[in-house]
């Protein structure tokens, strides 16, 4: 009986889709074809040999290949995509579960599910940020975790003060008490009338808060550094026109949102912000619900923030703000006032003109 050659190129113009289970200590992959399951296997998490298993054993083909977003970062993806493979990331709460899946969990089955849903073209991926651009991310939110530590720690010094009844002498003003001001922190050196040994506890708080201190103030002037840089000198102008804007406030908003373009809409920017409700709708019933947990949560901490500065000067958003609290709590009104700033910020960004005030667009 003959026997027909095949190339050895012969998966040329073929498309293979990849899916990738992403762990430490190995990765679980899932090779399918436009009709078939190629193979599943694991591998070492190393993108050089995956790349190299493809193009030995599916020459020529049309690689795609996707994974959930996690501790691995981007860095995969961006090396994927230099050895010519088409790489994607995908948000782990994008990926749809059913009931069978969460009870018999694998890494397998996950890596095959994520090949199905990009075949299927079922995938809806994350934005890619540029190295450079994700490092100065990483600074910002370097700051954002150094405060958020700062403040654990001078709740926990009030939390030991209450738990002995030690109270603080009305000298101090809240404010005082709550930046840790020199005077502040030489009176809790040296409480008088207690034990040695709670000084100590205090002590080692105050030690550890002061060196939190120091980081803070350090990153803070890198990125103050950063914003005069002329990658982002002229944007963080603009938006510092922005009543309740600062500079680290600017920074914040410009390495997380990144290119403003890639949102075509308000409710795309809304969504990724995470100023956007959540929904219920079911027959003739329609809810509308609290904040959804999805978002940035730093730059939607920092933009109600300012919302409540802007309420305050800009002559628009008070008239609007005073109408909305006629039908609805300060707490939901600022939402939309955040929403509202949101969009200025969007139309500055995009048309490079500072904020006017009085005018709500």
């Amino acid at each position: 009986m003959p026997f027909t050659k095949v190339s050895g190129n012969s998966f040329s113009g073929q498309n293979l889709y990849v899916g990738l289970d992403v762990h430490k200590k190995n990765w679980a992959v899932s090779i399918l074809s436009d009709h078939h399951e190629l193979k599943t296997m694991s591998t070492d998490p190393n993108p050089d040999h995956l790349a190299k298993f493809l193009f030995k054993n599916y020459p020529g083909a049309n690689y795609q290949a996707v994974y959930e977003a996690g501790f691995s970062g981007f860095g995969t993806c961006r090396y994927l995509k230099k050895l010519g493979i088409d790489c994607r990331v995908v948000h782990p709460a994008d990926v749809p579960t059913t009931h069978k899946e969460k009870i018999q969990k694998t890494d397998t089955a996950d890596s095959r599910k994520l090949a199905r849903m990009l075949r299927n073209n079922e995938i809806s991926t994350v934005h890619i940020p540029d190295s450079d651009l994700e490092i100065d991310r990483s600074l910002v939110r370097q700051r954002f975790n150094l405060s958020k530590d700062l403040t654990r720690q001078k709740i926990r010094v009030r939390s030991l003060l209450l738990q002995y009844g030690i109270e603080i002498p009305d000298r101090f003003t809240k404010s005082q008490y709550r930046s840790w001001t020199k005077i502040y922190m030489e009176w809790l050196r040296d409480i008088p009338g207690i034990s040695f040994q709670l000084q100590e506890v205090i002590n080692n708080y105050l030690d550890t808060g002061i060196t939190l201190k120091k980081q803070l103030l350090s990153v803070t002037r890198q990125i103050r550094e950063l914003s005069k840089t002329d990658s982002y000198r002229t944007n963080c102008e603009l938006l510092t026109s922005l009543p309740g804007i600062s500079t680290l406030v600017a920074m914040n908003l410009l390495v997380q949102i990144g290119d403003i373009k890639r949102f075509s809409r308000l409710e795309e920017l809304c969504n990724y912000v995470g100023i956007a409700p959540t929904m219920y709708s079911s027959g003739e019933k329609s809810a509308t619900g609290k904040l959804s947990n999805r978002g940035r949560k730093s730059i939607k901490i920092m933009l109600i923030e300012a919302s409540w500065v802007a309420v305050r000067r800009d002559p628009a958003l008070t008239l609007r703000f005073n109408g909305l609290i006629k039908r609805m709590n300060k707490n939901k009104a600022i939402i939309k006032i955040a929403k509202n700033l949101l969009n200025r910020i969007r139309h500055i960004l995009l048309n490079q003109t500072p904020y006017e005030m009085g005018v709500i667009k």
